[in-house]
């Protein structure tokens, strides 16, 4: 039985999980040496230690959203959050890499079920009008939690361990758990048929094309790698025919796309989760190799982005419900591209670190105006019984921007690396992991790193694209069904 109560309250308790799955998915990058050491694996298996989860998380977003709207994403968010926090404690207990991997993947699985059920809560309990400040909490921790992953990571490895960047997440988890099933209303249900075809059409596809890109540089993108990536890409483009196709209830709502805004966000949302993927690796692998920080001080240079987007987002999110929703991403986006150009700019060996804490804070707000109003603009005009597949279609689209930011990273990386005469060796993910360079080849080397972080700047001006197309909102709230809650302005603040 639904009750009414603070949607606010439901949101703290719901973003608690977000930010935990969120951590997991940098906070491996500085622990990977030390897992490699202490399990005695190679650098391609402690790769697959990040690999597997965003495999994992990447492929099944489209169905875990659909199963919310016929579940209850009340229901689906508890599931996965146990299964993510069961698989953190078989993490933190592994004791071989292949262990290590294997509660990875399922651990990204019980991501995947969380993610979707998250922003469905929040279009269906907040008022369009009130929803850009709940999106800028929610962006707000999104942001944080990937800036603020490789600082935790590397405090923890320090004092305690490589198996406590999992095991925190054990009394975080129930924690998590409590308060979901105590502050998370049960949503009404929609009577969905599952499209059997569209989710194995889609599952085959989405793997094909996320595996075939997370290995590519691992392979030297050989021809195994491309018939891969374009027998996904024929796969997906089977899925597309039937669900144009499906009658009945598809998996992916085509009619979603007929929204401008929507099919926008989803754009601009891919180049985000590009560009911020693309612009971590080259600075990791500056500020350890280059100026010879360590994995907790290299991470700290990026505070000043984690505090500013934490403080500004929910203000920026509330205010960018009272302006034309393409204003504040447009400048939040150009903001960003600004920031990572100036940090190029900076990647010389002698460069006041100063001014690299100064442009990431500029970086930080941007992330702000970025990922709560992008939200917020992506669900605005959504139906509520819609809420879990255009939340699905969203994460997907962020996530396999993400992946494909890892790999034109990696590639162009060693590109530059060859061009300036270094060789043309494959860049592990997260950082150098090899130690100071000769000081012979730091300005080559810096150079090379300079040049490949102008690739997120770009990336990012796809995005001041997208949304500076966006439309004005209609001022009509979208349906919702006849037993869906009254939603009283009075509890939404």
């Amino acid at each position: 039985m639904t009750t009414q109560r603070n949607p606010w309250l439901a949101l703290t308790a719901l973003v608690v999980g977000f930010f935990m799955i969120l951590l997991d998915m940098t906070i491996v990058a500085v622990a990977n040496p030390a897992i490699m050491t202490d399990l005695h694996a190679d650098i391609s298996q402690v790769i697959w230690v990040t690999s597997a989860y965003l495999l994992s998380y990447a492929v099944p977003l489209l169905v875990t959203g659909r199963l919310g709207d016929r579940f209850g994403p009340k229901n689906i968010y508890l599931v996965g959050l146990a299964v993510f926090t069961a698989a953190s404690l078989w993490c933190g207990l592994s004791g071989s890499i292949a262990m290590l991997i294997a509660a990875r993947a399922v651990q990204g699985i019980g991501a995947a079920l969380m993610t979707p059920q998250t922003m469905a809560v929040i279009t269906r309990t907040f008022p369009p009008d009130k929803r850009g400040a709940a999106m800028g909490l929610w962006g707000g921790v999104a942001g944080l939690a990937t800036l603020i992953g490789p600082i935790l990571g590397g405090v923890l490895v320090d004092g305690l361990g490589w198996e406590w960047i999992f095991i925190v997440n054990v009394p975080l988890g129930i924690i998590a758990f409590a308060l979901a099933v105590w502050l998370v209303p049960a949503l009404p249900t929609n009577q969905h048929k599952f499209d059997i075809p569209g989710v194995l059409l889609s599952g085959v596809g989405m793997f094909l094309v996320v595996f075939g890109i997370q290995e590519g540089n691992s392979y030297d993108w050989s021809l195994r790698i491309w018939v891969m990536i374009g027998l996904g890409l024929v796969v997906l483009g089977a899925f597309a025919v039937n669900q144009a196709r499906n009658s009945g209830e598809p998996l992916l709502p085509l009619s979603l796309f007929k929204d401008r805004n929507f099919a926008l966000s989803n754009t601009a949302i891919a180049a985000m989760g590009a560009a911020v993927t693309a612009f971590m690796v080259p600075s990791y692998f500056y500020l350890q190799a280059v100026r010879e920080l360590s994995p907790t001080e290299s991470a700290l240079v990026f505070a000043p982005m984690a505090i500013v987007t934490g403080i500004f987002a929910p203000f920026i999110g509330k205010f960018a419900d009272r302006v034309q929703p393409r204003i504040v991403p447009t400048i939040g986006f150009g903001l960003f591209a600004v920031s990572i150009f100036w940090f190029s700019a900076l990647m010389t060996p002698d460069s006041s670190i100063v001014w690299f804490l100064v442009s990431a804070a500029l970086a930080g707000f941007a992330n702000a105006c970025i990922w709560g109003p992008l939200a917020s603009t992506a669900t605005h005009n959504l139906p509520v019984q819609q809420a879990g597949a255009g939340a699905g279609v969203y994460n997907t689209t962020r996530q396999v921007g993400s992946v494909l930011g890892s790999a034109a990273i990696s590639a162009l990386i060693a590109a530059r690396m060859s061009a300036n005469g270094l060789g043309g060796g494959k860049v592990a993910e997260g950082g150098a992991g090899q130690g100071p360079i000769p000081e012979f080849v730091e300005d080559a080397f810096s150079t090379a790193l300079s040049q490949a972080t102008l690739l997120p700047a770009a990336i990012l001006l796809i995005g001041v694209i997208a949304s500076a197309l966006f439309l004005r909102h209609g001022h009509s709230a979208p349906a919702r069904p006849k037993d869906e809650p009254a939603r009283a302005d009075s509890l939404t603040g």
